[in-house]
């Protein structure tokens, strides 16, 4: 395994986002590239699924925000992403209907937005744009930060830290931050639903994060045209164009590790040097699946075992006879009593009053179904694994609920005219697509695990790591910038081998034990 061909090629274990982006830069620097997939296509849950009678469905992402950072990265390669996909800026970007008390049409369009939260509540219609201005500070001030790979306790004290912190307020939570601009609760909701983009609850989420909603309203919501399996699709074009080797249907049983250093993966019986492994996986699974306990000694399976993690979700993949009438591309039903909503998911209850999302993407997609029939995608957030509800019992009682919850939206004649379906609660999520006690959204994003305190993508000798469970974080932008940080250390990585330094360590685990 010495060979030196071997010791150039990197090894990407998964086609996420993460993945494909980490394999189009390091190809950009002429290294060779292996990707695995365990699946039959690229882009993990961010690829669009095909089904029976014609119908397509997202998997998991539904839309794409702040595409600036892909750009840059097609860009890097030689390529402009608007070659390859078409996105379609959304206007509106979403339909919120507050159960029992008003709906409200999103829009970036900040005279309509105004409008539209004056039928809602008059007086806070004008602190829109002082929000906006607010947060415009907040994500210049932050940028450097999300930039920024967290590998020592000192860069929780680096000066991009301190000047932001005075912006970021990290003691306040995001509904917290927007009593400072929305005295209705029904306008804090249409700027902090988007915590659950996370899987976390506004009340509890750090203030940071009311940025990403005004990244929806700055930069735009779009819909890749042929579903948000297209972008991955063109990623891994790209990929294959640079001379990556993507190899579907192979997954990786393990890392193999020599002297503490990883050496290469082993994948379908067959063993596969490399020089440096980056894995893309959801992190609690990909570390029991393929990290020894031994080479990960912050994360144990025992702290795995303690990390706070996202809420779940209960899908519903429904292909329909017929339309669904003037039903939004996005349409988030919210709870009448959300925050008791939010309070039973973090406490292990199945609520009865759920918040539900649907996605119409046939709104501004014809190439998603039949001419003459509808896709649906439905989700309810859910309780996690952790609280141990019996979803083979509770599934069909819960996809009763979920059709009886559309009907407020004007869906009440469905269930006669699906021709396709398919559900995924929790516990698929786990069994069928490997995500770590079914928290669909990974890690959570409280203070204890970001930055500093998320897994690091520099994970030990040789392994890097790439995608939401790792810093920065969750969402598609960030696992893009996420993919920028671990592409860059690892070719200083490489840089300092050539030269002969030594390769950074870790840092002290006594310390980091200490602060984490």
């Amino acid at each position: 395994m010495s060979n030196a061909s071997h010791s150039l090629r990197v090894a990407i274990v998964g086609a996420g986002p993460g993945g494909l982006a980490s394999a189009m830069l390091l190809a950009r620097e002429g290294i060779p590239v292996t990707l695995f997939e365990s699946g039959p296509a690229v882009g993990g849950r961010t690829r669009t699924v095909h089904a029976p009678g014609g119908y397509k469905f997202d998997l998991g992402p539904t839309f794409f925000l702040y595409p600036r950072i892909l750009k840059d990265i097609f860009e890097a390669c030689g390529e402009r992403l608007e070659d390859h996909v078409e996105l379609r800026r959304l206007d509106p970007q979403y339909h919120l209907v507050f159960e029992g008390s008003g709906e409200m049409r999103a829009t970036a369009d900040l005279t309509r937005l105004e409008q539209e939260i004056a039928r809602l509540a008059p007086a806070d219609a004008r602190n829109v744009r002082p929000f906006f201005d607010d947060n415009r500070a907040k994500l210049e001030a932050f940028r450097p930060i999300l930039e920024q790979a967290f590998t020592s306790p000192a860069d929780l004290v680096s000066p991009a830290m301190l000047a932001a912190l005075p912006k970021l307020r990290p003691l306040s939570s995001v509904d917290g931050d927007l009593k400072r601009y929305f005295a209705d609760p029904r306008v804090r909701l249409a700027f902090s639903f988007q915590t659950k983009y996370l899987g976390m609850s506004p009340f509890q989420c750090p203030s940071l994060f009311t940025i990403l909603s005004f990244l929806e309203y700055e930069h735009g919501v779009y819909h890749p045209i042929g579903g948000c399996g297209a972008v991955s699709e063109a990623m891994a074009a790209v990929a294959r164009k640079m001379g990556v080797d993507i190899r579907l249907d192979t997954p990786v049983d393990r890392i193999l590790y020599d002297n503490g250093e990883a050496v290469g993966v082993e994948a379908g019986g067959e063993t596969f040097a490399a020089g440096s492994i980056v894995v893309n996986g959801d992190f609690g699974h990909a570390m029991r699946r393929l990290v020894p306990e031994a080479m990960r000694p912050r994360w144990t399976n025992a702290k795995l075992d303690r990390a706070k993690l996202s809420c779940s979700t209960f899908m519903l993949y429904l292909g329909l006879e017929g339309d669904v009438g003037d039903l939004s591309h996005h349409t988030i039903l919210l709870a009448k009593d959300y925050e008791r909503n939010i309070r039973e998911i973090t406490e292990g209850i199945l609520s009865d009053e759920p918040s539900i999302y649907v996605q119409h993407a046939g709104a501004t997609d014809p190439t998603l179904a039949p001419q003459g029939h509808t896709s649906l995608y439905v989700l309810v957030p859910v309780p996690n694994l952790r609280c141990n509800i019996d979803w083979q019992k509770e599934a069909p009682r819960y996809r009763r609920l979920a059709l009886d919850r559309l009907k407020l939206l004007g869906l009440g004649d469905i269930e006669s005219r699906i021709r396709f379906e398919r559900t995924v609660t929790p516990r698929g999520w786990q069994s069928e697509f490997s995500v770590f006690e079914g928290a669909t959204f990974n890690l959570a994003h409280n203070l204890s695990q970001m930055l500093y305190f998320r897994p690091h993508n520099r994970f030990g000798r040789n392994v890097y790591l790439v995608g939401g469970g790792t810093h920065p974080g969750s969402g598609l932008p960030v696992i893009f910038e996420g993919a920028r940080i671990t592409a860059r250390l690892l070719m200083e990585d490489r840089e300092r081998r050539r030269a002969g330094w030594p390769q950074p360590e870790p840092g002290s685990e006594a310390i980091r034990e200490a602060i984490s």
